[in-house]
């Protein structure tokens, strides 16, 4: 099934959707449960000051379904800025990226990234998209070079502040 899907940017409406999507993000990639009422606030606070984050949802594109069908969101992903002294410019990350399994391999997850890639394009300060994913997760991973990502040979460290954290 291929679809047409229209991208908007999430408004203050979509709280409870967005975290909906990442509480079930977390739990099918992690097996993490996450604080509901941290992350109501961490999504408020992103759509709040496009600084910290952007997120953006598709639907369906109105020249296909009803309006009924249309105001139901079938995936998301977020965008944050990371400044590069190397290149003078922003690396635009992607991350928070949810598809409801109902929506998965009908094309909504490349239709969020070409939209974002058009902007980035746009840009004169973005240098380029990233994004991180799971080692074990093949299916994203070739996803992702479909649409000409490659893997830039980096691992991922922290050191968490957080209590409990893991």
């Amino acid at each position: 099934m291929n679809n047409a899907f229209a991208i908007r940017p999430a408004e203050d409406s979509d709280v409870d959707w967005l975290a909906a999507c990442a509480i079930a993000m977390a739990w099918e990639t992690e097996r993490k449960r996450l604080d509901p009422a941290t992350l109501h606030a961490g999504i408020a606070a992103g759509l709040a000051d496009a600084a910290k984050a952007r997120y953006f949802i598709a639907t369906l594109d109105t020249s296909v379904v009803d309006a009924e069908t249309l105001a139901v969101p079938v995936g998301t992903l977020m965008l944050t800025s990371e400044w590069s002294d190397w290149r003078n410019g922003d690396w635009w990350w992607i991350q928070s990226v949810y598809v409801p399994p109902q929506h998965r391999r009908q094309g909504v997850y490349a239709a969020l990234y070409r939209y974002v890639e058009r902007l980035a394009r746009d840009s004169e300060s973005v240098i380029g998209l990233r994004l991180y994913v799971e080692k074990e997760n093949a299916v994203a991973q070739r996803t992702y070079e479909s649409l000409g990502m490659s893997d830039a040979g980096y691992l991922l460290y922290q050191d968490w502040f957080a209590e409990g954290a893991s």
